[in-house]
Order: C-alpha cells, then sequence, then structure tokens
C-alpha cells in the first residue's frame, strides 16, 4: 500500500470517529438496516420457491389448466428442470431441428443458444514520472482503463425433458425484461499483450498508467445443458412460455431446486447475524456517543456556573476590601486560614453545619462541586453564608 492509501485510510479512520465514534455508530446502523432489508428479501424469496410447484414439464400444461383462475394474465410460479435446445418453428421436428442455425463458439465449436464475448483492456498502474496523482488523460478522453466492449449473442431456445421430446412436452424460455445473471460457461479465455505506440508514452507520462494487454473472453450457454427454471409459466399463443420474475434472485440456474434453497437459507442465515451483530454495535455504539456528550454538557454547564459565580464573588470581595475592609491575604494567624487553600482569613460559614472554615472563593467551589460538603464534619452543605468583622 502506498503512502497516499495509506493517507486516506488515516483520513477515513478520523472521520469514522469523530463525534467519539457518532459517525462510524450511524454508519454501522445504516449496514444493519440494509442488511434486514436483504434478509426479509432473501426469506421471502426462500418461502415462495420453497412453496412454488416442481412438476415435469410434460405435466405443466395440466398444472396451468388447473390453475387458471389463480394466476390469470401473469402466469404460476414454478421450478422446472430440462436440457436446453433450440426452439422449433411450425415447419420443424425435433429431427430436423438440430439443422437450424444455432450459435457457433469461437473458441471452442460448440454449438449454443447464448454466447457472450468480452474483451477488457489490463492497465499497469503508476504515479507517472511526475509523479502525479491526476489523471491528465482522463479529463480529454475516456481512459482505457474504462474501456470494456461486451457482446451478447442469443436465439429463441426452450427446456425439454432429457432426450424425451417431442412426446414430453417442451416450454419455452422468454429472457425478455430479465436482468438476472445468466449460468454461462467460460469456454475461451486468452491474454493477448499490446505493443506499445507514441500515444502509450503518452499516456505512461501524464496519466496514471499505460495498457498492457487485452483479455479476451467468450462464454456459451451449450445446447444439452441441464438447467433449472424458475419463473411465471403462463400459455402463449397455445405454447408454454416462462418468463423471470424480477423479485426473486434467481431465474435460469445450473443448480437444482434443493441447491437453489440451501444457498439461500445459508445468505439469509448471513444476513441475519449480520444485522444482530451489526445492530448491537451501533447500538452500544451511539447510546456511549448520547451518554458521553451529555455527561461533557452537563459538565460544561457547572463549569459556566461556577466561573459566573466566581466572578461576582471576587467583584464583591473587591469592592469589600476598596471600601475598608482589611484584606483576606496577607499577615494571617495561622488559627484564622482557609483549611483549603491555606493562604485566606477564614471568611464564609456553610449551612446547615455553621462551621466557619472555608474563604470565600474556596466556599464556592466547594458549595458548587457534584457532592457539596463541609470539609470538616462531611455534611451536605445547600449554601454559605459570608461573616463580616465588626
Amino acid at each position: 500500500m502506498s503512502s497516499r492509501d495509506h493517507a486516506a485510510a488515516a483520513a477515513v479512520a478520523r472521520v469514522a470517529v469523530a463525534g467519539d465514534g457518532a459517525i462510524l455508530g450511524v454508519g454501522l446502523a445504516i449496514c444493519a438496516a440494509t442488511s434486514w432489508v436483504k434478509y426479509f428479501a432473501s426469506s421471502s424469496s426462500l418461502n415462495r420457491i420453497r412453496s412454488a410447484p416442481s412438476p415435469r414439464i410434460s405435466d405443466l400444461r395440466a398444472l396451468i389448466a388447473a390453475s387458471d383462475g389463480e394466476c390469470e394474465g401473469e402466469g404460476k410460479l414454478v421450478v422446472v428442470r430440462g436440457q436446453v435446445h433450440l426452439k422449433p418453428t411450425a415447419d420443424s421436428n425435433w429431427v430436423n431441428s438440430k439443422n437450424q442455425s444455432a450459435l457457433i463458439s469461437q473458441g471452442s465449436g460448440e454449438r449454443a443458444v447464448i454466447v457472450q464475448q468480452t474483451q477488457t483492456c489490463l492497465y499497469n498502474e503508476w504515479r507517472g514520472i511526475f509523479g502525479w496523482s491526476i489523471d491528465l488523460h482522463a479529463l480529454f478522453a475516456k481512459s482505457w482503463r474504462e474501456q470494456r466492449s461486451s457482446s451478447l449473442r442469443s436465439v429463441p431456445f426452450i427446456l425439454v425433458e432429457g432426450g424425451q421430446w417431442p412426446n414430453s412436452g417442451y416450454v419455452h424460455i422468454n429472457l425478455d425484461g430479465s436482468t438476472h445473471p445468466l449460468p454461462l460457461t467460460t469456454v475461451y479465455h486468452q491474454l493477448r499483450p499490446i505493443q506499445p505506440t507514441p500515444y502509450t508514452f503518452f499516456q505512461a507520462m501524464f496519466g496514471n498508467g499505460y495498457p498492457v494487454a487485452l483479455l479476451d473472453e467468450e462464454k456459451i450457454l451449450a445446447i444439452g445443458k441441464e438447467m433449472t427454471a424458475i419463473g411465471k409459466c403462463g400459455s402463449q399463443n397455445g405454447a408454454l412460455e416462462l418468463k423471470s420474475c424480477p423479485d426473486l434472485p434467481f431465474f435460469l440456474s445450473d443448480m437444482t431446486k434443493d441447491e437453489i434453497e440451501a444457498r439461500l437459507a445459508a445468505n439469509g442465515r448471513i444476513l441475519f447475524w449480520s444485522g444482530v451483530i451489526l445492530g448491537a454495535f451501533s447500538i452500544g455504539l451511539l447510546s456511549f456517543t448520547i451518554f458521553r456528550n451529555w455527561r461533557r454538557w452537563k459538565q460544561w454547564r457547572q463549569r459556566s456556573r461556577s466561573r459566573d459565580r466566581h466572578r461576582v464573588t471576587d467583584a464583591e470581595s473587591t469592592a469589600a476590601d476598596e471600601s475598608g475592609n482589611v484584606s483576606d491575604e496577607g499577615d494571617v494567624p495561622e488559627g484564622q486560614l482557609c483549611v483549603v487553600c491555606l493562604m485566606r482569613r477564614k471568611r464564609s460559614a456553610f449551612v446547615p453545619c455553621g462551621h466557619l472554615v472555608c474563604c470565600v472563593q474556596c466556599a464556592m467551589y466547594v458549595q458548587h462541586s457534584v457532592s457539596p460538603k463541609c470539609p470538616v464534619c462531611r455534611q451536605t452543605t445547600y449554601s454559605s453564608i459570608r461573616i463580616y468583622d465588626s
């Protein structure tokens, strides 16, 4: 880690503990609330998937027909498992559907229904020959660090029971509007170095890095792969169609229904205990912050009142000295010295005990302390009275 990273981490730590940890406590509370929101969403998804029927694909039509009144317009939530195949056309059958236009992987030559090709530029980061921390190149053009080209091609496909179609039937998979991640398999992965150019020298001089390689990747959803689909199943133009549910975390997956339920249950436990631990820490930290700042405020109020009263007492003492009274300091007999400071004459008696043992200033200090008590008898005092010589 560089010195700049250490400085940034130290600044973040100072901000986090500012105000006796109030900012850190609020941050922990936000994280705890986020964990609880995700936990309830995960629990709701788990309960819905558990209660969803998981029939065979050949039984889907009967299931949908029996529940038309329950799920009219949006379909019924089901969990089905089958093999990926090309969608047959109206004038094709299972035999010649293998000759339909499938996507061919350039890296492996496999036939697929979804092909995703990604190219990413890898950077060698540094501070530049001038040690600048600002990427000047990013001010004028888009940095290569952000250049990531990706293309996704797909053809209509269906899920069928293993090798039994057309006798068992099939269900169409509709990807329109789906934002769920696709269970693609990486079949091609190559790293190609980039030859330096004059523009690369310009980036190295005025930027924070320069490109060194291109990473080419290709992922596919191969024909014949066993998949589990979770979504709303309905009838579209006489054919069964399965659509994704936006509020569920899965649509297509290579895991079985039991494996999906186990993963959601594990994630729910992690989110639950994360919310409990973070919430307990945030409550404790915020309670400590409130209590400590309340005590500081109380002490500040007491000190302010004590200073104000000392000013009044000092003003009264000065006025008394100027009017001709004998000064409390100077050559004072030993028996008349204040028992607290041993510098000034005894002038104040405590109420209700009546002991004349302190000067005016020390009596005020005792009177405005947290627990005012007479220095001699240790009895709680309520006020003090100044005694004047005749």
